[in-house]
């Protein structure tokens, strides 16, 4: 296994506290944190992911999701194993919830700049950390932006939002667009649910859209646990009091990992919850995990005609000129 020192972490005697995210572990000898992937060797925390690459797609932009941040083309989507979440209906726990494993779990080494040149031949313009959280595999990540940089493409963060404010501030410089999750507007969903606080994200959605970082929002809609009506206009109220032209995606739940007992979320309350978005005064609301019923495409908040044109994760039409609505001349918020 190749390791690599830790970045952003504080050694007391031969105890370390980890101050990548907001659990800041406090980790003893031949211990690891709770994302299972950083480990305390004899004082020194090393990552035990650097360059373990478990996942490597080319992907649309728009399944991140990212709707407006340039919409159309390939991202280069690369993910390690480990979480600092314990999501019981993790949708990609495969990854996610193996990071104590990590010896055992299929991987492939990757440099930076292995990853740069991939995503250079395959037509990508960005590369995305993304399907478990980027911020465990934060040294790696990092590297990888400043390549990606050096070579004129952009990077894209897609998170749960709980990294630590100096892990936030060290990787703005290098980072373009983030999509966070807003899980629910509720401390204890998140508290019993995933193992976090939901302050801190808030806070982190804040924190990059006041760095100019391109933000959209994605919430999973549970049936019977952070569907009601309240729950998502505090959402939606929240997103539109940091920015109205934050991008929030409301996608449909599906059984999976420790939470089968629940049905699939409804295609109506997924509408619903759009119009709730909409009347608490955000701009741009889509539905994911189902299509149809204009859900998907991008129209003006001015005049209201459709601007660009999506089936799932594919742009149909993009009828912008230069960033603008062609009916009315009103710019489209996104990077174009």
């Amino acid at each position: 296994m190749r390791l690599k020192e830790a970045l952003l972490y504080q050694v007391k005697q031969e105890v370390v506290e980890c101050n990548l995210c907001w659990h800041r572990c406090v980790i003893k000898p031949g211990r690891r944190g709770i994302c299972g992937v950083r480990e305390n060797r004899s004082g020194t925390l090393y990552s035990l992911v650097y360059g373990r690459v478990s996942a490597e797609h080319i992907d649309p932009v728009e399944k991140k999701p990212l709707f407006h941040f340039l919409p159309g083309t390939l991202t280069c989507s690369i993910a390690t194993v480990g979480c600092n979440f314990k999501c019981l209906h993790c949708q990609n726990h495969t990854l996610s919830q193996t990071g104590a494993g990590v010896e055992h779990i299929p991987s492939t080494y990757r440099s930076p700049e292995e990853i740069v040149a991939a995503a250079v031949q395959g037509g990508c313009r960005t590369i995305s950390y993304t399907y478990s959280e980027p911020t465990i595999f934060f040294e790696f990540a990092y590297d990888c932006c400043r390549a990606a940089r050096a070579k004129g493409l952009k990077n894209i963060f897609v998170s749960n939002g709980y990294m630590s404010r100096e892990a936030a501030e060290m990787i703005v410089p290098f980072l373009d667009a983030i999509n966070i999750d807003i899980k629910a507007f509720s401390e204890p969903f998140y508290q019993d649910i995933c193992g976090g606080s939901m302050q801190h994200v808030l806070d982190n959605v804040r924190f990059f859209r006041a760095q100019n970082i391109w933000v959209e929002v994605t919430t999973l809609i549970i049936p019977g646990l952070n569907d009601t009506d309240e729950q998502l206009r505090s959402i939606a109220e929240f997103i539109a009091e940091v920015d109205p032209d934050i991008c929030w995606h409301v996608s449909a739940f599906s059984p999976s990992y420790l939470m089968t007992d629940r049905p699939r979320t409804p295609a109506e309350r997924l509408q619903s919850a759009r119009e709730i978005g909409f009347a608490a005064g955000l701009n741009h609301v889509f539905t994911g995990n189902i299509r149809g019923q204009g859900g998907e495409d991008s129209n003006c908040p001015s005049c209201g005609k459709t601007l660009i044109q999506r089936s799932g994760f594919h742009v149909i039409s993009n009828l912008l000129k230069s960033g603008a609505c062609p009916y009315c001349s009103e710019p489209l918020a996104g990077v174009w």
